[in-house]
C-alpha cells in the first residue's frame, strides 16, 4: 500500500469542527490553543459554536480548516505513534490545504502556519473590493474546453482565468464580476453542461489576487522553514518538492495561479499511489478521487471513528 495524505480547501468548514476530537484526545485542544495563541483569538469557539457567518470568513475559515487538519495529524503522530514520514509517499492540499500540507511536512511550525493563513486571508480578501469579483463553476468542460470560454469573456478590464481544475468536467473560472457573469450567461454555447456563481467573498487564484501574493512575500520573510520530511505536491506545479524555498516560492505563486488539482491526482496515480487519505472538514478531495481514480481507494478522515479505522490500516 502507498499512503497520500491530501488536506481540503475553503468552502470544507462547519460550525461544530473540531468539537469531537478536543472532547476525546488531549493533544487535539492542544492544537487548537495553540493555535488560538498564536491568532490571539478564540478561534477554536468560532470553529465550535459559529456563528456561520464568522467562521465562514476567509480570514477565520483558512486558520479554522488548517487547525482541524493538524488536529487530526498530531492525534495520528501522538496518540497512535505514527511517524508520517515513514507511512506518507507524498502530501498535497487543496488551496489553503497546501498549508496544511506543508505544516504536515515540518515546513513550518504550528503557530507560523496559523498566523500566515491569517495574513493569507485577510490579504485575499482586502485585494479586492467585495462585489468586484467573483468565481464560478464550470461543470462538463475539459481545462482544455474552457480556454474557448474565458477568452470570450476577457476583454480590457474584464479578466477571467481558470483557477481551479478540480477534475475532468469540474473546472472554476475566477476573475472581475462581470466577466465571471458572462461566463454563467454564455457558458452553454461552449458545451458547458452548467455554470454556476460560487458563494465567495472574492477572486481568488487570479491576476487580481497580486497584492495578496504581495503581502504573502513580506509575510514569509518573518518565518522558519524547513524542508519537507515528505514529498510536497505544490498546486502550481502538480509535482513533488522538498526544498523549503522552493515551497515558499511556489506558495507566493499559487495566490494568483491555477490550483492544478486534477494533475496532481493524475501524479498520484502514476506513482502508484494505492490510497488518499483526504485529513480535516468534509469530503470534497476524497469525493473529487473517488469519480475520477476508480483504482484508487480514497477515504475522508474526520472523526474519531475514522482516525481510529486509519491509526488501524497504517
Amino acid at each position: 500500500m502507498k499512503y497520500a495524505f491530501v488536506f481540503p480547501g475553503q468552502g470544507s468548514q462547519f460550525v461544530g469542527m473540531g468539537k469531537e476530537l478536543a472532547e476525546n484526545f488531549a493533544t487535539a485542544r492542544d492544537v487548537f490553543d495553540e493555535v488560538n495563541e498564536a491568532l490571539s483569538q478564540d478561534l477554536f469557539k468560532i470553529m465550535t459554536q459559529g456563528p456561520d457567518t464568522q467562521l465562514t470568513l476567509t480570514a477565520n475559515a483558512q486558520p479554522a480548516l488548517m487547525a482541524l487538519s493538524m488536529a487530526i495529524v498530531r492525534v495520528l503522530e501522538k496518540d497512535f505513534g505514527i511517524v508520517l514520514k515513514q507511512k506518507v509517499a507524498f502530501v498535497a492540499g487543496h488551496s489553503l490545504g497546501e498549508y496544511s500540507a506543508a505544516c504536515a511536512a515540518g515546513v513550518f511550525s504550528l503557530s507560523d502556519t496559523a498566523k500566515l493563513l491569517k495574513i493569507r486571508g485577510n490579504a485575499m480578501q482586502s485585494a479586492v473590493p467585495v462585489g468586484m469579483g467573483g468565481m464560478a463553476a464550470v461543470l462538463g468542460l475539459s481545462y482544455q474546453d474552457v480556454s474557448s470560454l474565458v477568452e470570450a469573456c476577457t476583454n480590457g478590464k474584464d479578466i477571467c482565468v481558470a483557477a481551479n481544475d478540480n477534475s475532468d468536467g469540474q473546472v472554476v473560472l475566477s476573475g472581475t464580476m462581470s466577466a465571471i457573469d458572462r461566463a454563467v450567461e454564455i457558458a452553454a454555447e461552449f458545451g458547458a453542461r452548467k455554470c454556476v456563481k460560487l458563494a465567495v467573498s472574492a477572486p481568488f487564484h487570479s491576476p487580481l489576487m497580486e497584492p495578496a501574493a504581495q503581502a504573502m512575500a513580506r509575510a514569509f520573510m518573518e518565518v522558519e522553514s524547513h524542508n519537507a520530511q515528505i514529498p510536497l505536491i505544490a498546486n502550481v506545479l502538480a509535482e513533488p518538492i522538498t526544498d523549503h524555498k522552493q515551497i515558499i516560492k511556489h506558495l507566493i505563486e499559487q495566490v494568483t495561479g491555477t490550483v492544478r488539482w486534477r494533475e496532481t491526482m493524475n501524479y498520484l496515480q502514476s506513482q502508484n499511489v494505492t490510497d488518499l487519505v483526504e485529513l480535516g472538514a468534509g469530503r470534497v478531495l476524497s469525493g473529487i478521487a473517488k469519480k475520477s481514480m476508480k483504482e484508487m481507494n480514497a477515504i475522508s478522515v474526520g472523526s474519531v471513528s475514522e482516525i481510529e479505522e486509519l491509526a488501524k490500516n497504517l
